[in-house]
């Protein structure tokens, strides 16, 4: 299947080729520093990727949801470190402006930003909090101060940190939970090292974010809103997609390493080999049903963006997850010793794949969700799938 199939429209399919070389080209040494260099920063800003998901009328591609889990494999394939940076700004914005979850001059604004090729990232997990989906009030503060607010905390996981231009900050206010837009370039904001070391995804650079009595205006501050089931369906296409790249490639390079390496004692490429073959096989049709399931889910929830179509997405991230996980397992088995190899990308790709099951939902939760839709409707006496 291609990767970027015909439904890809041309424009998009260009940013999306340009952000996949800025990836390849830069990926080596963003895991060698275990962060994002300026100059693969420079790149990805230079690629117009940023402005993907923003709607045509606010400067962007206005690239749907179907599209952005195919240009996310794309970019999953050539380095997922450098692929979820991407990824963390296509979800904020297309469901900033799908949910309109913004007041309208700061979605604005946004947008006009993305169109320069600035990055953005929504910063929401502090060590105390955990992953913000599970609820919780943040450690983090925001101050009555003038005519404005003080930002006063810590943020954790914050991928691409030396990347972004702007942080879409969750904070309390008056026992509420608010989110503030941040200048990262203005005073007040510190990037803390803490990422080296990282088992998977090293170069994305998800460092801690500190704010330590940051002057911010109310304008930048956007009130509580009810949630929309626009966000997560965003964001779990954004991992699924990416993932699903990972898996894509190790498929990739364990077809080339099979082709190329001729053993003495065989006399022939390996690739000639039954069991090779039947490994190929395998990860290549649990992939494609991974990307099936994927395509169906978000045409679903593109044709319909309720409550009601988020369980296939949930199962669609779990899915995609896991034959991930399988592909790049099963590469390295077949490959031997040598996919442990740092001369080899297996190694690589086997750590970033494991980091697919850390994100929300988990597959518990995904597969309750996609259960608990299925049974609801067996008690209607109805049996279907959305």
């Amino acid at each position: 299947m291609p990767l970027l199939p015909d439904p890809v429209r041309p424009e998009v399919r260009q940013v999306t080729r340009r952000a996949a070389e800025a990836i390849a080209a830069h990926l080596a040494a963003c895991e060698a520093a275990q962060d994002v260099t300026p100059q693969a920063a420079a790149a990805l800003k230079a690629s117009g990727y940023a402005a993907l998901t923003v709607p045509e009328a606010f400067g962007g591609l206005g690239a749907t949801l179907p599209e952005f889990a195919l240009t996310q494999e794309h970019l999953g394939r050539a380095g997922a470190s450098l692929a979820l940076v991407l990824a963390m700004n296509g979800h904020v914005l297309g469901s900033a402006f799908g949910a309109r979850s913004w007041p309208e001059p700061l979605l604005a604004r946004l947008g006009q930003g993305a169109a320069r090729g600035e990055l953005l990232n929504a910063v929401a997990s502090e060590r105390n909090l955990g992953s913000p989906s599970r609820g919780g009030l943040p450690e983090t503060t925001l101050t009555p101060q003038g005519d404005g607010y003080r930002l006063d905390g810590r943020k954790t996981w914050s991928t691409g940190a030396r990347a972004l231009d702007t942080a879409l900050v969750t904070a309390a206010l008056n026992g509420q939970v608010v989110r503030v837009r941040v200048d990262m370039h203005a005073p007040g904001v510190d990037i803390e090292t803490t990422w080296g070391g990282s088992l998977a995804l090293r170069g994305s650079g998800s460092q801690d974010l500190v704010f330590s009595g940051m002057s911010v205006s109310a304008q930048d501050l956007a009130p509580p809103t009810p949630p929309s089931p626009v966000s997560p369906a965003w964001f779990w296409t954004a991992l699924s997609g990416t993932y699903l790249g990972v898996g894509t490639a190790a498929l990739a390079e364990l077809r080339r390493y099979a082709v190329t390496r001729v053993p003495t004692a065989l006399g022939r490429p390996i690739a000639t080999l039954p069991r090779v073959r039947e490994t190929a096989g395998r990860i290549h049709a649990e992939l494609w049903a991974a990307r099936a399931l994927l395509a169906h889910a978000t045409q679903a929830f593109h044709a319909d963006p309720t409550d009601a179509a988020l369980p296939l997405l949930a199962g669609a991230k779990a899915v995609c997850a896991q034959a991930a996980v399988n592909a790049t397992d099963q590469a390295a088995r077949a490959v031997g010793g040598a996919a442990l190899s740092p001369d080899q990308p297996f190694e690589r790709l086997l750590r970033d794949a494991r980091a697919a099951l850390t994100h929300p939902p988990t597959e518990p939760e995904a597969y309750e969700r996609l259960g608990g839709l299925l049974m609801d409707a067996a008690e209607e006496g109805v049996y279907s799938v959305p």
